[in-house]
């Protein structure tokens, strides 16, 4: 399955983001371990800020990273959407975050309750110095930001978590049982 199947699959291009073209390659990992789209991280493992490397061709071109929770604080009520737990402005093409300006200070994801989607959303800045800090982390909206600083989404993946003693996942039907009987 393509990345962008699984955003779409996980309502993240709807609840998050608008349809894009990813147009440049982001890794990211924690603990030294790559994780795929949708895969399912507990809180004590993304307890430190990722490792993240930002593709591209140019060092001249400028990135900002966000890691937002559209789930915030359940996602049968996500009264908070979006929490935005981190943000890294001013990320140099084929570099990583730790070349970035964090505005956000990292905030590890801790679900209380339910599986929340942790979405890492990659924005083209305009240029250096462009982007400046929300004013709070809660009711963030990241299409919003996007548009206030002229940000072009050029990458986006995300991981599902829940709190430590959660058992279960999110569960998607398969397309041949959402159609009708004939």
């Amino acid at each position: 399955m393509l990345a962008m199947d699984s955003l779409v699959m996980a309502r993240v291009i709807h609840d998050v983001l608008d349809p894009f073209t990813s147009t440049v390659p982001l890794r990211i990992g924690y603990n030294n371990r790559l994780f795929l789209p949708g895969a399912d991280l507990r809180p004590s493992a993304v307890a430190s800020k990722p490792r993240v490397h930002v593709g591209g061709n140019y060092m001249r071109v400028l990135y900002t990273l966000m890691l937002v929770d559209p789930d915030a604080p359940s996602p049968s009520h996500p009264t908070l959407r979006e929490y935005l737990h981190w943000m890294v402005v001013d990320i140099p093409g084929t570099t990583g975050a730790s070349f970035g300006q964090e505005l956000v200070v990292y905030e590890r994801p801790e679900p209380r309750s339910g599986i929340h989607r942790m979405v890492f959303v990659l924005f083209q800045q305009l240029g250096r110095g462009t982007v400046f800090a929300p004013h709070m982390r809660h009711n963030f909206s990241s299409r919003n930001f996007a548009c206030q600083y002229h940000l072009n989404i050029v990458a986006a993946t995300y991981f599902n978590c829940q709190r430590e003693g959660g058992s279960g996942g999110r569960r998607f039907k398969p397309e041949s049982t959402q159609r009708g009987r004939y």
